[in-house]
């Protein structure tokens, strides 16, 4: 079966600004480098749908939707821009790119689970994985992948899944959504201290929180995955795997000082295939989270998308 891969034009209408590196180039520089290499081929291109307001809140709260929903309907109206904190801007266009970033996660997750494609991945943005249960912050408005995961709990039927972010960044919006959820466990490496400043005292018993300090590089990653990662993971026995998926942990990226390479972020993809084969029928779903050198980007996409397409 196919690997689906969901975007929509409305994830580059959202512009925070010249310089702010969480730029629509991002989307542009993944799309150029699958066709360069080909890899497009490979993929079965679907355009992802507007979320529901009650996948929104199956995660957020109310108030929080329905805050961020006036906010930017006020943005749209007047087409000027507004800073929710000093990295975090909706501009007109916001509110539809948000909608369909956590609408292709929630398609994706019907897709995989309906047999339709074997696993898929969202080439969307904003990113999600600091949005938390009331607030929007570092370039994150509504958390993907958290509303993925709870759609396949509430509204599929599932019973366990697993979350696993490899952003450079702490996860801290995922965590405050899901800690002390039992359906739910959280596997995540971040670089520390860094922003945002948390993780290093997990939430919950729920969580596996691997704090790495800079310049950390893949070999040493790989072997915390096997030996703080594996064995929760293996015990837990998800039913379906959703990934946090940034790419600002490679060396290249100024947003974070880590050292992993192409070669890690496959690695990486080819151990969460294997524990999907294991536990969950191979069922992954894959969200774009950070990843600011675009050229690192591309190449870390591609190789992620490699395995995930068995190309």
């Amino acid at each position: 079966m196919a690997t689906a891969y969901y975007s929509h034009p409305a994830c580059r209408g959202h512009d925070m600004g010249a310089g702010h590196p969480e730029s629509p180039q991002r989307l542009d520089a993944i799309a150029d480098h699958l066709i360069a290499t080909g890899l497009d081929l490979a993929l079965e291109r679907r355009e992802a749908p507007r979320a529901e307001e009650a996948a929104l809140m199956r995660v957020h709260d109310a108030a929080h939707v329905a805050r961020l929903r006036e906010l930017m309907q006020r943005v749209d109206a007047s087409g000027t821009h507004r800073a929710l904190d000093p990295d975090t801007i909706a501009g007109p266009g916001t509110w539809a790119a948000v909608l369909h970033a956590a609408g292709a996660a929630v398609a994706a997750t019907d897709a995989v689970l309906d047999g339709e494609v074997e696993n898929a991945f969202c080439a969307v943005r904003p990113p999600g994985h600091h949005a938390t249960r009331g607030q929007a912050m570092g370039f994150c408005f509504f958390n993907s992948v958290a509303i993925a995961a709870r759609h396949a709990l509430e509204v599929r039927g599932l019973e366990r899944v697993a979350i696993i972010d490899f952003d450079v960044h702490h996860g801290n919006g995922t965590e405050d959504i899901v800690a002390d959820d039992e359906r739910m466990l959280m596997l995540s490496f971040f670089q520390y201290p860094f922003y945002p400043g948390s993780g290093t005292v997990p939430l919950g018993d729920n969580m596996v929180n691997v704090p790495v300090p800079a310049y950390t590089k893949g070999p040493e990653i790989r072997e915390l995955i096997e030996t703080e990662w594996q064995p929760r993971l293996d015990a837990f026995k998800p039913q379906m795997l959703f990934v946090s998926a940034g790419f600002d942990a490679h060396r290249e990226d100024d947003l974070g000082q880590l050292g992993l390479v192409e070669a890690d972020y496959a690695w990486m993809t080819q151990w969460l295939m294997k524990m999907a084969a294991r536990h969950a029928q191979g069922r992954v779903v894959s969200c774009l989270e950070g990843g600011y050198n675009l050229s690192a980007l591309a190449r870390s996409v591609a190789a992620h998308l490699r395995v995930l397409t068995g190309a």
